[in-house]
């Protein structure tokens, strides 16, 4: 009452305290207001749903597969012939250019043939000269014989000339050797080239007098056929054996490799080889097994000591799996792909990756038959995730090229006789 009365009276105390009882009941009813939105808003929220996952797969349709083993290489004439001088003298002249292709017969360089001309000559003559004595020797034998049947003569002469007519003819054919070895130095003056090929520079220059310590010239090498030769590591060559024995290769028949060569940019050469030769042992200190390609190089392209790739055509991998490259993932475990199962969801699968085949991969465990494997949007899949299946697009699938390169995986070739 007294506070009533106070309030009539106009005291300010009175005034200040209805203002802060207002704001009192102002502040209760916000608070009572916002209790009640918050509540109704925790019975009104609900859990998001969870849209399956988008992929895109490829069924897995096991088919023979052509493959291809590709190996670093380098080239070899198959004939390197070292032009030496036979015989003793002066160099008079070089007559070829250096570096030029030559064919069989062509004439390189002239020796002084002046000396080994005169010793023919003297030996000519001395031929005559036992040719003249043989047959005055016979003349003689022939007179001897019938005097000598009438004893007109003694047996002692028949037999010395017998004996001068025996040695006579012995000292022509003495004679003849000696002439036919002067005409053989005599025509060594002129040094031909015994094969087609391309000359080196020259070692003796014009003028020099060459001896056996300084007989060799210049060298010839054969362009054609040129040899390509490749290794291959003991490990290769297991591996290809064991992968032929497990029926995961098919080789060639025989062994015969259609062998291509793949030129340092890239360009196939023109001409395709075979496997000719292997080495019969390994080599000690590399560790690894030679084999030799035979190639037509009519046109030279191909010159000694290049390296080049060889690239061995006609294997087969029968039933290969092949999945794109990007479908196969690494885990900790090892390689793995994404599975859709008949439910529709993702399944995680173990494989056992083997080369590479262009742009997809070999399988050789874990896919069969019929697998849809994930392709495309399995970075964020978990096991058991519904998804939505989609076909991969013909134009989103990488080309597979014809080379293979190196990997891991049993890489070997055998020779043409066959391993």
């Amino acid at each position: 009452m007294r506070y009533m009365l106070s309030c009539r009276s106009g005291s300010v105390w009175c005034r200040r305290g209805v203002r802060q009882l207002l704001a009192f009941a102002a502040l209760a009813s916000a608070v009572m207001l916002l209790t009640n939105v918050t509540g109704c808003g925790k019975h009104e929220a609900k859990k998001p749903e969870t849209r399956p996952a988008e992929v895109a797969v490829v069924a897995v349709t096991p088919r023979d597969v052509p493959v291809s083993f590709e190996y670093v290489a380098q080239t070899q004439s198959s004939h390197q012939v070292s032009i030496q001088a036979r015989v003793s003298g002066f160099l008079e002249k070089r007559v070829y250019t250096e570096g030029s292709t030559v064919k069989a017969g062509q004439v390189l360089f002239l020796m002084d043939k002046k000396p080994f001309q005169t010793q023919v000559n003297g030996l000519a003559a001395a031929l005559a000269r036992q040719r003249a004595a043989m047959e005055t020797a016979r003349l003689n034998l022939e007179r001897t014989r019938p005097l000598a049947a009438q004893n007109a003569l003694s047996q002692k002469d028949l037999d010395e000339a017998t004996g001068s007519f025996e040695s006579s003819a012995a000292a022509v054919e003495q004679a003849k050797s000696q002439l036919e070895t002067a005409q053989l130095n005599l025509s060594y003056c002129t040094i031909t080239s015994p094969v087609a090929g391309i000359t080196g520079a020259a070692l003796q220059q014009d003028g020099t007098y060459i001896n056996p310590q300084n007989s060799q010239l210049t060298t010839v090498t054969v362009l054609s056929p040129i040899w390509v030769n490749f290794s291959l590591s003991e490990n290769e060559m297991q591996r290809y054996r064991d992968q032929i024995v497990r029926r995961l290769l098919i080789p060639p028949k025989k062994g015969n490799y259609e062998v291509e060569i793949i030129m340092v940019d890239g360009s196939l050469f023109p001409h395709k080889g075979q496997i000719t030769f292997a080495a019969p042992s390994y080599n000690a200190q590399t560790g690894t097994f030679l084999l030799r390609i035979n190639v037509d190089n009519p046109n030279g392209l191909l010159r000694p000591n290049q390296y080049v790739r060889a690239r061995l055509n006609g294997a087969v991998r029968p039933r290969a799996i092949l999945v794109p490259q990007r479908a196969v993932q690494q885990g900790a475990k090892g390689h793995y792909v994404w599975v859709v199962n008949k439910e529709g969801k993702a399944e995680y699968r173990p494989v056992t990756a083997g080369e590479w085949h262009g742009n997809d991969w070999f399988i050789s465990e874990g896919l069969r038959a019929g697998d849809q494997v994930v392709v495309d949007g399995g970075l964020t899949l978990q096991p058991g995730a519904p998804v939505t299946v989609h076909p991969l697009a013909a134009a989103s699938e990488p080309a597979i090229s014809g080379g293979v390169p190196r990997t891991a995986a049993p890489k070997a070739a055998p020779a043409k006789k066959g391993n």
